[in-house]
């Protein structure tokens, strides 16, 4: 019985087999072959093989290879079409792809009360600038993306406001956003003459010269300024709470491709009591009357694409003994840009980070996305950077 499968315009119809090659993976097909749509490559014949090979952006690769209509890789890989085993896809060669894929930090994302007070400040006590702003009434939501330079080179925020709502919890596991400016007191000037709210005056950071400040914005997330020489990438850290700093730093090295760029111990501090019972220790002398004041203890590690001077970095801190953090509802996630949400997901999974949303793309914009987890819970959100450009368009 004649059977017809069909991938992207050409037709054969026999009892021999039909190879499709591409850059990384060939699949046999039995029987009838049917390009139903344009392909640009070349076909050679064996006495018993017909072969396709074709030229292809891989991010799009279930575009090229459908079965009349677009269906889940994991059924296509399982249905008429299977790889062929000498060019499977192995693990270590996903992996190593991640090394060399063309990986950016787009934008951090998170829930805000009241988006006008919010825009405001940042505008005019951060010196950010408003670089669009939509407003989507039939999901009852608006949002509105800040930064300091254009989206396709810098490191950006989207405030998210859901209608209604006024108020978020930020919980304990989110840190703050980095900001490198280059007179740290004249900023902090700035936020109290606009009424902002300073929770540490400048002064140099904790064993180092630095100087630095903390404000918080209308909404309650910190904002860490750092004192530092004009650079590309003002908008410069999203510091996250783990609670396994070399597990964290291992996922996001193999999966994500980061580079560990910085690690900072406090080695006084790494004699301390386990949590439970700092925290046993801290009420008894409460309830007695004493003040009991515990040194912080912790670890950090900077991870990114680049010179932290010159990119945004990703600052994973643990703090000795905590494992679990309240994530709260208001941080939601960081977007990272791919050349293949594809192959980003399958790296996610062999690294231990679990996959909330299956590569492919949004319905109407059609952007090609995947949304994963790492292992303390963080989520993170891959778009494709062909289907990203263009959205700015």
């Amino acid at each position: 019985m004649l059977r017809t499968v069909t991938v992207p315009s050409l037709s054969f119809s026999s009892s021999t087999h039909l190879k499709v090659s591409t850059q990384n993976t060939s699949y046999l097909a039995p029987h009838s072959l049917k390009l139903s749509s344009p392909l640009i490559g070349n076909i050679s014949k064996s006495n018993s093989t017909r072969t396709v090979t074709c030229d292809y952006n891989p991010s799009r690769r279930l575009a090229l290879l459908q079965l009349g209509t677009v269906i889940p890789q994991s059924q296509f890989l399982s249905g008429t079409l299977a790889p062929a085993r000498s060019s499977e896809v192995t693990d270590q060669n996903v992996l190593e792809w991640v090394k060399n894929d063309k990986r950016r930090m787009l934008h951090v994302v998170y829930n805000v009360g009241d988006l006008d007070k919010t825009i405001k400040f940042y505008t005019e006590c951060l010196g950010m600038k408003l670089l669009r702003r939509r407003d989507i009434p039939e999901d009852r939501y608006s949002n509105a993306f800040l930064g300091y330079g254009p989206e396709d080179t810098n490191f950006t925020v989207e405030l998210t406001y859901n209608y209604g709502v006024d108020k978020y919890d930020i919980g304990d596991g989110f840190g703050h956003f980095g900001i490198a400016v280059e007179d740290v007191a004249r900023t902090v000037d700035l936020v109290k003459a606009k009424g902002g709210k300073v929770t540490r005056e400048p002064g140099p950071v904790k064993g180092g010269s630095t100087m630095i400040a903390c404000v918080e914005d209308p909404n309650g997330y910190k904002f860490e300024l750092l004192e530092r020489g004009l650079t590309p990438e003002p908008l410069c850290q999203v510091m996250l709470r783990v609670g396994d700093l070399d597990r964290s730093i291992n996922f996001y090295k193999k999966s994500f491709g980061m580079e560990l760029l910085r690690r900072r111990d406090n080695p006084e501090y790494k004699r301390h009591f386990p949590f439970s019972s700092s925290i046993l220790l801290g009420i008894t002398c409460q309830l007695i009357g004493w003040s009991l004041f515990l040194p912080s203890q912790y670890t950090i590690a900077l991870m990114g694409y680049g010179p932290e001077d010159k990119n945004a970095v990703l600052e994973l801190t643990y703090n000795y003994g905590i494992t679990e953090y309240n994530k709260g509802n208001g941080y939601t996630q960081i977007a990272i840009g791919t050349d293949d949400v594809y192959k980003s997901a399958e790296a996610v999974k062999l690294c231990g980070g679990k996959i909330i949303r299956e590569p492919g793309p949004i319905p109407v914009i059609n952007t090609k996305i995947t949304a994963c987890l790492d292992p303390d819970g963080w989520k993170s959100v891959f778009v494709d950077n062909v289907d990203f450009f263009k959205e700015l368009e």
